[in-house]
């Protein structure tokens, strides 16, 4: 047995080696094990970008290395790259087929994105191939099908597909390991399908088995970093969870203080936010939050380099006690500015990321010139994820940082609209307050878990309140569900628990007739509204407008659109069914177009997707009387129907939107839930409305339920006749009013609610 575990230790180092005479691949491969990243990329990229051949198994371990950093803008394109390869003939490592690692990687990849289904559907492609050209006994085969299976199980495991989950641990168990250097892997595996099920006694047993630890003479060649570190976290994890803090805090600081953890990101932000965890239990409240920030620091980093909206919404979502636990910490302390910040930091980031992103929107002049900023800037942003900046000589790190400035910089100057959005960096609470005019007052929610906060802010004051989180989820469903029966008639007491709750505990802080309200998870689903102080609602005193997140404000303050008195209006689209006919919406279109100097009507068959896309960029003022569709499992596939017809299918979804560019200073969606969408832990709604945010709109105007037809017409008609006196906060308000003196319950008057820009 002996003689036979040395030859297989000898098979695994030419293995991974790719035999003496390939001294890259065994100094790239020495590096993997050693968890020694930015150096493998540092040798690896620099000849792609040469266009110098390189081999499938080194654009394996680059694709890899580029993964465990967590620079997912570039492993996806170096798997793409290797995928490309694969199939072009460059498949096989030594007898060992590398069909499956694309799949593999981004799998991993979907996994840490919260793209579970995407993740599952990744890794089952994988799994496909390597049973395909795969030997069941070959090295390669099994480690392959480890991670597979540890990809699938922990994806399973948070869709709640208890039973597959369990099913991919009886295949992490069935790997023979028996004289390799698997073990680790293998429990690894099994470890994090059981934490991801809460099921840390499990873990820890499972991170602790003997067979978990590489050991005897191949421990000669094999680097032990490449277990050390997984194994210190989990461990570390499971004492955390299982109550055993001081145990989980020894393993912690073990953890950190390891030379490459810097360098494994999927480890590194969850061990300081748990050892800032221990620290506030120890009271050490400065050393909490040092460690909390770098944490933030780090996944904000890491989230910079997700190229889709789908990957950047649910990449923060597990992540949300990070920010938390950093407002808890700075409330207590007295610090309201900077908990606000950090509040900011965690709410609606992919929209403001994907505003970012889409670098030609709203620039008005020197196109060029702007593009051509952007690029450098991004490209230094790029090498500073794939470089460890701590190698640099300081003088390289200092010119690379003061171009960084002074690109920023030229930006203010040539592009002030483009200014907080080219990189995730927040405009600082002052800015933000600069913004509100005199008239208004901003109240921003922020709850997660048991804690709940509410932040005031105008021109002079910010004030941070902690209020009474318990049972709110409950009287919030209680209330939507008896405000859209309108023959329900005990939906006052709701309304006056949640105001009590809600409002006024910071009523006093409020002297002004004005309110954005930027709301926070199910907060988005209430209509303040129809909040009820025992004699009033909301509405009767106050005039109120949403945002997503506050941040969001500047970049709708810079933006231009051309005042013109123009509408593009659809109405009762042709859905070919009769049932979805709505009998008012003609009317209600008919006598909207009347207010306007200018207006495009487009009825029944004639209000087609096509017509939308190809025009909607020259009208100041959009209206959509049709019947809207929520996807709460697929937000970016949420839309509003049209009429179909050889060029489109009529749903203009969420995803098409962020293609267009409008010019819109409204968009109304006179249509059912359209202002509804799937609430994602640290990214919020999902929907319709931050769709035509990113597209263009400065506004929106939409409803948080199925509402009635007649009563709507009435509503709108009022609307958009009042703005002609006034603005579009206060017009909304009007109209509700005057609806709400015909139609005394909520359900008639209280659903639709405006996003964006007041004015």
């Amino acid at each position: 047995m002996a003689r036979q575990r040395y030859l297989i230790s000898v098979f695994l180092i030419l293995l991974f080696s790719g035999c003496a005479g390939l001294f890259k691949d065994i100094e790239v491969s020495s590096l993997m094990q050693k968890k020694r990243h930015h150096e493998i990329i540092a040798i690896l990229q620099p000849e792609i970008d040469r266009k110098e051949a390189v081999s499938s198994f080194q654009l394996f371990l680059l694709s890899a290395a580029y993964y465990e950093i967590r620079d997912y803008k570039k492993m996806f394109s170096t798997a793409d790259m290797l995928e490309k390869q694969i199939a072009g003939g460059d498949a096989a490592y030594f007898g060992a087929d590398l069909s499956a690692f694309p799949g593999i990687l981004r799998g991993g990849a979907y996994l840490d994105q919260g793209e579970y289904d995407k993740a599952v559907k990744a890794a089952s492609a994988a799994y496909a191939l390597l049973n395909r050209v795969g030997s069941r006994s070959n090295l390669f085969y099994r480690s392959q099908l480890i991670n597979i299976a540890g990809i699938l199980g922990v994806a399973n495991a948070f869709l709640n597909r208890d039973e597959e989950a369990d099913r991919w641990l009886e295949v992490l168990h069935s790997v023979d390991i028996s004289g390799t250097t698997l073990g680790p892997e293998k429990f690894t595996a099994l470890a994090r399908i059981h934490m991801t099920k809460k099921q840390f006694p499990q873990a820890l047993s499972a991170i602790q088995d003997p067979e978990a630890k590489v050991s005897g003479f191949i421990t000669v060649f094999y680097d032990q970093t490449f277990q050390e570190l997984p194994k210190f976290f989990i461990l570390a994890k499971c004492l955390y969870e299982t109550g055993k803090i001081y145990d989980a805090k020894e393993n912690y600081d073990q953890l950190l203080k390891h030379p490459q953890i810097k360098q494994a990101g999927g480890i590194y932000w969850p061990s300081l936010l748990d050892r800032g965890r221990i620290a506030r239990i120890d009271g050490q409240d400065k050393i909490a939050e040092a460690l909390l920030q770098e944490a933030v620091d780090v996944i904000e980093k890491q989230r910079s380099s997700i190229m889709s909206e789908a990957g950047r919404i649910g990449y923060v979502g597990d992540k949300q006690e990070i920010y938390q636990e950093l407002v808890a910490l700075l409330v207590s302390g007295g610090r309201p500015a900077e908990a606000f910040e950090y509040v900011e930091r965690s709410k609606s980031r992919a929209l403001v990321d994907s505003l970012a992103s889409n670098k030609e929107f709203g620039v008005s002049k020197d196109k060029e010139q702007v593009v051509s900023m952007l690029k450098e800037l991004e490209t230094i942003e790029s090498e500073g994820k794939a470089i460890d900046v701590s190698s640099l000589a300081p003088e390289k790190a200092n010119q690379r940082n003061i171009r960084s400035v002074q690109i920023k910089e030229r930006i203010k100057t040539v592009a002030p609209e483009l200014t907080s959005l080219v990189t995730v960096s927040i405009p600082p609470p002052t800015e933000i307050q600069s913004y509100i005019q005199s008239d208004e007052t901003l109240i921003e929610y922020y709850y997660h878990g048991e804690d709940l906060y509410v932040f005031v802010l105008t021109k002079n004051i910010l004030k941070a309140v902690k209020l009474d989180s318990k049972d709110i989820l409950k009287d919030i469903e209680q209330l939507r569900k008896l405000l859209q029966d309108p023959k329900s008639t005990h939906y006052p007491e709701p309304s006056q628990r949640l105001y009590q709750r809600l409002i006024k505990p910071v009523e006093h802080l409020i002297d002004t007739r004005r309110l954005i309200i930027v709301p926070h998870g199910i907060l988005h689903y209430l209509p303040f509204n129809a909040l009820n102080s025992g004699s009033s609602y909301l509405i009767d005193k106050y005039s109120v407008s949403y945002l997503p997140s506050a941040s969001v404000m500047k970049f709708l303050k810079h933006r231009k659109t051309q005042k013109k008195d123009i509408a593009l209006i659809f109405g009762n689209p042709d859905l070919g069914d009769p049932r979805y006919d709505l009998k008012h919406a003609e009317e209600e279109v008919v006598e909207i177009s009347k207010e306007f100097l200018q207006a495009k009507v487009l009825l029944r068959k004639d209000a087609t997707e096509t017509d939308f896309k190809k025009s909607a960029n020259q009208f100041n003022y959009i209206h959509f009387a049709t019947h809207g569709m929520f996807e709460s499992d697929s937000p970016l596939n949420s839309g509003l129907f049209l009429s179909k017809d050889a060029e489109n299918d009529g749903l203009l979804s969420v995803n098409e939107l962020y293609s267009l560019s409008l010019n819109a200073d409204l968009v109304t969606l006179s249509a059912c839930e359209t202002a509804l969408g799937k609430i994602n832990p640290g990214d919020d709604v999902v929907g319709l409305t931050r769709g035509f945010l990113y597209a263009g709109a400065n506004s929106i105007v939409a409803s948080l339920w199925k509402v009635d037809d007649m009563a709507t017409s009435y509503l709108m008609t009022g609307f958009y006749s009042n703005l002609k006196k006034t603005n579009k906060r206060d017009a909304l308000r009007d109209a509700q009013l005057t609806i709400k003196k015909q139609y005394e319950h909520p359900y008639f008057w209280a659903a639709f609610q405006l996003t964006g820009m007041p004015d």
